[in-house]
């Protein structure tokens, strides 16, 4: 076995590793609006600690103002040697309906091998992959190492751009290691090589001045609920195919993926079906994707008998890429303002756009990781692309261009992100941690 030494220290530290990680899962550091910023500032502080005990020289809190605090760590470089920059983010999503939960969001439960519990994959365990990785090396990395721990990456870093111009200079590294990311299944680690942006916007559709009954006027006014379902209906084909026109698609590998395996992930109920055309991980990487996300409209337990006179929805697009998002933007508008059944009154409100982006993941870095997944997993590593949107990839590639950018991390089909009984895999984070800790070595030639 090469790196004897990165093995045992992996297995020695882990056990302490994994009490940092349920001690950070205790703390509810939800970022989003109307949330106490306090538990943010203290899963930070907390980071902070972590860091120093792991034996980084230079620890502390990054701040800005109205942002909540980032964690900054170095160690520096020996002499030639590189230095890389290792990203994680420590703010988490809120727990949702908490009725959904098998247990209590923020306590930590072990079930079978896996941590439940709010941010436990996304991404606190990643936020500790670092910590760990440096760790096994006892104290003398053969590389310089920074690592910038975000806390707002699940609000779209809103001003992650105004901290990389704050703190240009202290972030510059070689290599640049994003953890936000996941593998392919258990036990198939992966680079993620591909990110759809995404763009969106809220369309609200009027019919009427006020609303009418429905006995008196229903079969000769329009409602509006109505005009606007059938307008959300034109987003797609019969088939499910995303019809607004103007929009890039490509195609992706096509990886070991069946129909009845992403029904399972996804948690589709028996009997329906799939949406889309092309090969699955083109829809699910390559393609663009449209979803009604929000609706506003009487709920059924306080609906009358009128007719509606005004409805709104939110609609989210993916967008693939190579597809611009200023570009994709407009054509979701004008598709939404030129489909307005029964001459309808529409009108969008444009919203979010993030950049998709695509990675070579090749030279030295990408070599030293996909050998460090070999060493710790027992097979190769495969390139995968990601359906999701990671806004703050851009961000780095334009103002570090000569970095070479890669993106990791330790979420699998079963982790649940965002969503209810979130987990992580234990066996995966320990992997991850070992795989980066040789990764370290590696990149120092």
């Amino acid at each position: 076995m090469q790196n004897q030494d990165l093995h045992a220290a992996v297995d020695e530290l882990f056990a302490s590793t994994k009490a940092d990680l349920e001690r950070l899962i205790r703390i509810p550091s939800v970022s989003a609006p109307g949330y106490d910023p306090a538990w943010v500032k203290e899963s930070a502080e907390t980071i902070a600690d972590l860091y120093r005990h792991a034996g980084f020289p230079e620890v502390r809190l990054l701040e800005i103002e109205g942002a909540h605090p980032a964690v900054f760590a170095e160690y520096p470089a020996p002499p030639g040697a590189p230095t890389v920059l290792l990203y994680a983010h420590h703010d988490v999503q809120p727990p949702g309906d908490e009725a959904e939960w098998n247990l209590a969001p923020y306590e930590p439960v072990e079930r079978d091998g896996r941590l439940y519990g709010r941010g436990s994959a996304d991404d606190k365990a990643n936020v500790l992959v670092h910590a760990l990785a440096f760790r096994a090396h006892q104290g003398s990395s053969p590389v310089g190492v920074k690592v910038i721990v975000e806390g707002e990456e699940e609000i779209g870093s809103a001003h992650l751009g105004d901290f990389i111009r704050e703190y240009r200079d202290l972030l510059a590294a070689d290599v640049i290691v994003i953890a936000d990311s996941g593998n392919w299944r258990l036990g198939q680690p992966a680079l993620t090589t591909s990110l759809r942006g995404l763009v969106d916007c809220v369309v609200e559709v009027r019919t009427l001045h006020r609303a009418v009954h429905s006995g008196m006027y229903g079969g000769a006014a329009p409602d509006a609920l109505t005009a606007l379902s059938r307008l959300l209906a034109t987003l797609h084909d019969e088939r499910g195919t995303v019809a607004i026109p103007g929009l890039v698609s490509g195609e992706a590998p096509q990886l070991d993926l069946t129909e009845e395996e992403l029904g399972r992930q996804a948690g589709m109920v028996d009997g329906v079906d799939l949406v889309g055309e092309g090969t699955l991980t083109s829809r699910l990487w390559t393609r663009p994707a449209a979803s009604v996300v929000g609706l506003d409209a009487p709920n059924v337990a306080e609906s009358i008998n009128q007719l509606i006179p005004v409805a709104r929805a939110r609609v989210s697009v993916r967008i693939a890429p190579g597809d611009d998002p200023d570009r994709a933007m407009e054509a979701l508008a004008s598709h939404l303002e030129n489909n307005a059944p029964w001459g309808a009154r529409v009108t969008v409100t444009r919203g979010a756009k993030v950049e998709a982006f695509a990675l070579e993941a090749e030279g030295s870095a990408a070599d030293a990781f996909r050998t460090a997944f070999q060493e710790a997993w027992g097979t190769k590593g495969v390139s995968i692309g990601v359906g999701g949107s990671i806004p703050f990839v851009a961000a780095f590639s334009k103002t570090y261009p000569e970095a070479s950018i890669l993106l990791t991390g330790v979420v699998d089909p079963a982790a649940a992100i965002h969503a209810p009984n979130e987990s992580v895999d234990l066996g995966e984070f320990k992997k991850a941690a070992l795989a980066e800790a040789i990764a370290l070595r590696l990149l120092a030639g």
